[in-house]
């Protein structure tokens, strides 16, 4: 019990030393962590160091190998190069002196040879003689054809007037202009109105204007309603007896081409056709009845002309406008033009105005 209470009597003070002697271990604890900190870091940082330096000597060693490699290479391929380069040369070099060799050779036989140079003018001369009879003869074809031509028109035009100067032939009762009583022999115009033809006359076929279109439907009717005679009647026909006119002129005069009027003529569509037309020509002229202002302020200045059609007092169509070109001043937002957002190109603006002669822009 004693030894008990002795212990306990000691408690309080082993209590007191125990937790000096922990607090002494604690500093000193600290102080020994942090110096091997330091130590450590130092050695660390001087083995990453020469690590360091070592992998920078190896590093230089493999560059300067590899550009040792690379280096000779390109130099290999320089020598390369030159050595093609001075035997394209000499080849080039050897090809001119043989093409001289050969040029001056040839020029010396076939172009400067007196004897090959004579036998070619006797060629051409041989050849230009030949070319030359041809060419006579042909003329002479040509003229012969010309003079032949010359006197078929002559022929066809004394036979034209022979025929229109018939009327002046000689007959049993009076002799004719050509065949005087004083001649001995008759002229030879009097043969040849002897020989020709009397000129007969055609006469002309009246067609009214405009009618063409409607004129087909003749053909189509029946030869009942409408008889037609194609032929004129013969000549030795007895005329009718009393104070009537000549056949022919009644025929044609009962047969005559229809003579419609003009409202007849044209169709009864035709002024709102034609204003259609007119329309769609218009139309297509002036696409754009609005005035058009650029990006820039070059053409403000200018007056807009607007059409005809669209000017006028009566005021525009109204087919198609409304839909189209119809301006309505209270919609408009500003009165202002309409404005680009992106400023214009300083190139193109200075485009034909700042140019030097040797096509840089100033």
């Amino acid at each position: 019990m004693a030894t008990l209470a002795r212990l306990q009597a000691w408690s309080a003070m082993i209590r007191q030393e125990y937790y000096f002697r922990n607090r002494v271990v604690d500093v000193f604890r600290k102080q020994e962590h942090d110096a091997a900190v330091k130590i450590q870091s130092w050695f660390r940082g001087c083995q990453i160091r020469a690590y360091i330096r070592y992998l920078h000597r190896v590093a230089i060693v493999v560059q300067k190998w590899w550009r040792g490699y690379l280096g000779r290479k390109h130099y290999r391929l320089i020598v390369e190069l030159a050595y093609y380069t001075m035997k394209m040369n000499i080849y080039n070099a050897m090809a001119v002196r043989i093409q001289r060799r050969w040029r001056g050779y040839r020029i010396r036989k076939y172009c400067f040879d007196y004897f090959y140079l004579k036998e070619y003018l006797s060629a051409v001369r041989e050849t230009n003689v030949t070319i030359r009879e041809a060419l006579e003869k042909f003329a002479e074809m040509k003229d012969r054809e010309e003079k032949k031509a010359d006197l078929e028109r002559e022929e066809k035009e004394r036979d034209y007037r022979a025929r229109k100067m018939h009327y002046l032939l000689s007959t049993q009762q009076i002799p004719g202009i050509y065949n005087s009583p004083f001649r001995k022999e008759p002229d030879p115009w009097e043969l040849r109105l002897q020989k020709a033809k009397p000129l007969t006359h055609r006469l002309p076929q009246v067609t009214p204007k405009g009618a063409s279109h409607l004129s087909s439907w003749l053909a189509c009717t029946s030869s009942r309603s409408f008889p037609r005679s194609d032929t004129l009647p013969p000549i030795d026909r007895k005329q009718c007896q009393g104070p009537f006119r000549n056949i022919a002129e009644v025929l044609q005069q009962r047969y005559k081409p229809l003579d419609p009027t003009l409202r007849v003529q044209e169709p009864i569509s035709e002024l709102k056709e034609a204003r259609e037309e007119f329309r769609i020509q218009e139309w297509t002229k002036n696409i754009h009845e609005n005035m058009f202002l650029p990006f820039s302020s070059y053409h403000k200045n200018k007056k807009y002309i607007p059409s005809m059609h669209l000017s006028s007092k009566h005021g525009p169509s109204s087919y198609g406008y409304r839909h189209f070109r119809d301006e309505n001043p209270n919609k408009w937002i500003c009165d202002k033009d309409f404005q680009t957002v992106l400023p214009a190109f300083d190139l193109f603006s200075k485009y034909g105005k700042l140019y030097s002669k040797a096509g840089q822009i100033l």
